[in-house]
């Protein structure tokens, strides 16, 4: 289930993904948010500068986890490394409703047209409508949408959704793990799947 409220969150958070697979392993091997919890933050799990950086970075990444179950935590960790990231950007998606709707809205349609690339325009006039759409995308400053301009192109580009060329980003559709492909369907997720791969 995505996110029904529009965030502007991103802009305090990376992909996250080594930080992200540390924490899947320990579930994996039967620690619990507890003493997960301990290890980030007393043993600096993260290797974060400072305590508060390391407790923010936790609660971020401990919001993504929480988007998965026991089966998709075990796929996780018998996936390859091009399935794990998808993975974690699944978790971002389904915590970040403008964002998802960029992937589908924009990367998926692209990709159905036979575009080759995503290309700043393509950013800009989507946030110019979701502004007209929404008061609170409205009120955000012009700092906060260029930061999330580029977040979203970062986050495509390490999921590899994008891949960089001469400067420019290319559109690179993921062949999704028949298996996750399969839970996301059967778990009425198949919207993930479209803005993903691409199809009507």
């Amino acid at each position: 289930m995505i996110n029904d409220k529009y965030s502007a969150g991103l802009v305090s958070q990376s992909f996250w993904f080594v930080e992200f697979k540390k924490i899947l392993i320990l579930l994996e091997k039967g620690k619990t948010e507890e003493e997960i919890k301990t290890l980030c933050l007393e043993e600096n799990l993260f290797g974060a500068a400072k305590e508060y950086r390391a407790r923010r970075i936790y609660g971020y990444i401990w919001n993504r986890v929480r988007q998965l179950d026991e089966p998709l935590i075990k796929l996780f960790n018998e996936s390859d490394l091009s399935t794990q990231k998808i993975m974690n950007l699944v978790c971002i998606l389904k915590t970040d409703r403008l964002f998802f709707e960029f992937l589908y809205e924009v990367y998926r349609e692209k990709a159905i047209l036979g575009f080759e690339k995503i290309e700043d325009a393509d950013i800009n006039i989507f946030f110019n409508g979701k502004e007209v759409q929404n008061d609170d995308i409205a009120a955000w400053t012009d700092g906060t949408k260029k930061k999330l301009r580029n977040i979203y192109k970062n986050y495509m580009v390490d999921a590899n959704l994008l891949a960089e060329k001469n400067k420019e980003k290319m559109i690179t559709l993921p062949i999704l793990d028949i298996a996750l492909e399969r839970y996301l369907e059967a778990n009425g997720q198949q919207d993930i799947v479209k803005a993903l791969t691409g199809v009507r």
